[in-house]
């Protein structure tokens, strides 16, 4: 009996350290890590998500890699982080400094962009993205901009503007621009 529990527990190990070997190295691989740390003045944002890249794919379609109309955790692997230092006013709504998950949905002319309390651990469950909406914070629609570069890596970047801020996503010739200030 002892050596039973002695394999099953040797056993259990291996399995639990294949998975987090593929969570955590092999996953990232393909869609590595980034941040970006964006500073002005008082203000500081921080946005954490993983890079996946376009391989040839089609990116946003109807049936596209990333559909159209469906929640996207908008990147891979876990869901993206967005952190404000301070209150922010977006499309003339209030988001309370702190951190959120960044979800969006993408349509063709417009995407909706999500902030959201909750920060689930991977992103997904077995039935779908992993967002829970009751706990949104703040959602807005803002145009897509198709631009003649194509762009293999998703990217996220934040910009001061002479408006403010804006929070830039873009991949493939996709680009979604969300202007912001502080409050």
């Amino acid at each position: 009996m002892k050596r039973f529990l002695l394999i099953a527990g040797i056993l259990a190990l291996i399995i639990v350290g294949l998975l987090a070997f593929f969570r955590f190295y092999y996953t990232k691989k393909f869609s590595p890590e980034e941040n970006v740390n964006f500073t002005s003045g008082d203000l500081k944002v921080n946005v954490f998500y993983n890079s996946p890249s376009k391989k040839g794919r089609v990116i946003f379609a109807p049936d596209g890699l990333v559909p159209f109309g469906k929640i996207w955790r908008t990147g891979a692997n876990e869901p993206t982080t967005f952190e404000t230092s301070q209150d922010l006013l977006i499309n003339g709504q209030e988001l309370k400094k702190g951190k959120y998950s960044l979800w969006t949905i993408p349509n063709e002319q417009t995407w909706t962009i999500i902030f959201n309390t909750t920060v689930p651990s991977w992103g997904v469950n077995f039935d779908g993205p992993a967002r829970t909406p009751e706990t949104d914070a703040l959602k807005v629609e803002v145009p897509v901009v198709i631009q003649e570069k194509e762009f293999e890596k998703f990217t996220i970047n934040v910009e001061k503007t002479d408006e403010g801020f804006e929070l830039i996503l873009i991949w493939d010739k996709t680009l979604v621009a969300v202007p912001f200030t502080t409050r």
